[in-house]
C-alpha cells in the first residue's frame, strides 16, 4: 500500500454508528420621406458585458451572473440575434422551441432571459416589454423530500472507512439535519463547526441570502464531523494543500470548481442509482429538513429561517402538502 492511499483510510472505528435511528418586437422603420439618423444599435454581447458589470457591483453571486451569461448566449447562437433592437416576441418562442429539455427547464431559462431584457429596458437599449406575454406552461410536481429511511439506508451501505464515502455520508447527513445548500457545503470551513455548543455557526458571505445563521446538530453528526476534519489534517499534509474547508476531495482541494461540477453532489447521484434510493440528493434533503421540521411541530417561520428564505412563500412551496395532509392539520384547530 502507498503512502498517499494510506492517507485515504479511517482509523477511527465508526461501526454501528448507524445500527439504530439516526434522529438525534422590432424596431419600425423610418418612413422613406423623413429622414432620420438610426441610433446606434448595441450588441446582446455588449448589453451583456456591461448588466454582468452592474450585477457584479450589486453584489449578486457568480452563479447568477453566470446563468445570464450562459442562456443569453445561448439565445443569440441559437437565434443568429446579434442587437438587443433586434430581440421579439418571437424570437423568444423560436429559441424555446429548439430546446430539446423539459419544460420546467424551459421555464427557468425563460425567466433569466426575460430578467436581461428588463435590466436592457432600465438601460433605456428596449422601449417596449414585449417579453411579458411570453411563457412557459409547466405542470406542478410535488418534489419530495428525503425521508429519514433513505437516509438511514444510504449511510447504512457506505464505507465510513473510506475518506470519500466518510465526507459523503457526513454532507448528505448535514444537509438533511441542518437544511443548508451543497453551495454551503462546499464552502463550509472548520471555523464554521463549533463542537462545544455543537452548532454550525455560518457567516453571511458562504449563505445564499448572505445573513448569519446559528444550526445546531446532534452527537451522532458531532462524531462524524470531528473524524472527518482529522482525516482531512492527514490528507492535506500528504499533498502540501493549505485550506480550512470540511468538505475536500481525496487530494485535499475543494469539492467544487464551478457551480455545474460538484464532487458531492456527483457522488450522491451516484449512490442514489446504485441503491435505488430516490430522494438522494441535495434538494431532497433539504426539503426532508423542512418536512421533518413541520411534522415536528416547528412552525413555518422558523422553518423559513432555518432554510434561509427570505420570502415565505417559498417555504410553502418547498413543504407542499397534498390535500389529505391539509385536511388533518387543520383538523387539530376544530
Amino acid at each position: 500500500m502507498t503512502r498517499k492511499k494510506r492517507s485515504l483510510i479511517v482509523e477511527e472505528d465508526l461501526s454501528g454508528l448507524f445500527s439504530g435511528s439516526i434522529v438525534d418586437t422590432k424596431p419600425v422603420s423610418p418612413s422613406n420621406s423623413t429622414p432620420v439618423t438610426r441610433p446606434k444599435r448595441r450588441s446582446i454581447e455588449q448589453a451583456l458585458k456591461i448588466i454582468t458589470q452592474q450585477m457584479e457591483v450589486s453584489g449578486y453571486r457568480e452563479r447568477t451572473i453566470s446563468d445570464y451569461n450562459i442562456h443569453v448566449r445561448h439565445f443569440a447562437k441559437a437565434t443568429r440575434i446579434q442587437f438587443v433592437e433586434e430581440i421579439t416576441a418571437e424570437s423568444l418562442y423560436v429559441w424555446l422551441s429548439s430546446m430539446n429539455v423539459s419544460n420546467q427547464t424551459k421555464l427557468t431559462r425563460l425567466k433569466c432571459v426575460k430578467a436581461f431584457l428588463t435590466r436592457c429596458m432600465d438601460n433605456g437599449w428596449i422601449t417596449q416589454r414585449f417579453w411579458k406575454t411570453v411563457n412557459v406552461k409547466v405542470d406542478t410536481n410535488v418534489k419530495e423530500g428525503a425521508t429519514e429511511h433513505e437516509v438511514g439506508v444510504l449511510l447504512s451501505l457506505l464505507d465510513l472507512n473510506d475518506f470519500v464515502q466518510l465526507r459523503d455520508a457526513t454532507a448528505a447527513l448535514l444537509m438533511f439535519k441542518t437544511g443548508i445548500r451543497i453551495h454551503t457545503i462546499v464552502h463550509l470551513e472548520t471555523k464554521h463547526v463549533d463542537f462545544k455548543t455543537q452548532q454550525l455557526r455560518i457567516d453571511g458571505e458562504i449563505v445564499k441570502n448572505g445573513r448569519q445563521v446559528y444550526l445546531p446538530f446532534g452527537d451522532t453528526l458531532a462524531k462524524m464531523l470531528a473524524v472527518l476534519i482529522k482525516q482531512n489534517e492527514k490528507i492535506k499534509r500528504e499533498y502540501k494543500v493549505q485550506n480550512d474547508y470540511v468538505f475536500i476531495t481525496n487530494r485535499g482541494t475543494i469539492t467544487a470548481t464551478s457551480p455545474s461540477n460538484n464532487n458531492i453532489q456527483k457522488r450522491l447521484n451516484k449512490y442514489a442509482k446504485e441503491y435505488g434510493l430516490r430522494n438522494i440528493n441535495p434538494h431532497a434533503l433539504r426539503r426532508g429538513f423542512a418536512k421533518s421540521l413541520l411534522d415536528k411541530g416547528a412552525n413555518i417561520a422558523v422553518i423559513s429561517n432555518a432554510l434561509g428564505h427570505s420570502d415565505l412563500g417559498v417555504t410553502s412551496r418547498y413543504l407542499h402538502l397534498d390535500k389529505e395532509e391539509v385536511a388533518e392539520k387543520l383538523r387539530r384547530f376544530l
